[in-house]
């Protein structure tokens, strides 16, 4: 068997152990025996990864926002926690776009998807009515991601 194809039976039966000798490789310069075609497959799956953990995050802080103006019965109760996980999402947020800026564009053209998605999460969750959260949104990308920013200020300034 050529090292190349022992490479690629690796990916297969002990991905670690290909991880590892994929990194030998690239750092011996062997690219002759390199398992291409899982390496690349494994390098786009890397992006993949970033943007459903990207869409994640702005799913759940928009969930938690909403919870925060909406699930009155539950606020008493749980606000110190939603504003902690609200915190956590703001900075999981700003450390995946500080370590990829090109995924802003992303996160700007998904922030609407995620904001419907948790939007029909609360409905089932809270049992309100359809319209009493709005399905268009009432805040931007650059507020649920402001510190400051809880979501009854759109309320004061209205």
């Amino acid at each position: 068997m050529t090292p190349y194809l022992k490479t690629q039976l690796l990916y297969e039966t002990d991905y670690y152990l290909w991880l590892n000798t994929t990194v030998a490789q690239l750092k011996a310069r062997d690219f002759g025996n390199l398992d291409l075609e899982n390496l690349i497959e494994e390098i786009e799956s890397l992006g993949r990864s970033e943007k459903r953990a990207l869409f994640s995050y702005l799913l759940r802080l928009c969930e938690h926002l909403l919870k925060l103006k909406y699930w009155e019965t539950e606020r008493q109760y749980c606000y110190r926690a939603w504003l902690l996980e609200i915190s956590h999402f703001r900075l999981e947020i700003a450390l995946i776009l500080q370590d990829s800026p090109s995924l802003q564009p992303f996160a700007n053209a998904a922030f609407l998807d995620a904001y419907q998605k948790a939007r029909k999460n609360m409905l089932k969750a809270i049992g309100l009515s359809p319209d009493v959260i709005p399905e268009a949104l009432n805040f931007t990308i650059e507020e649920a991601l402001d510190e400051e920013w809880l979501p009854w200020q759109s309320d004061l300034n209205s």
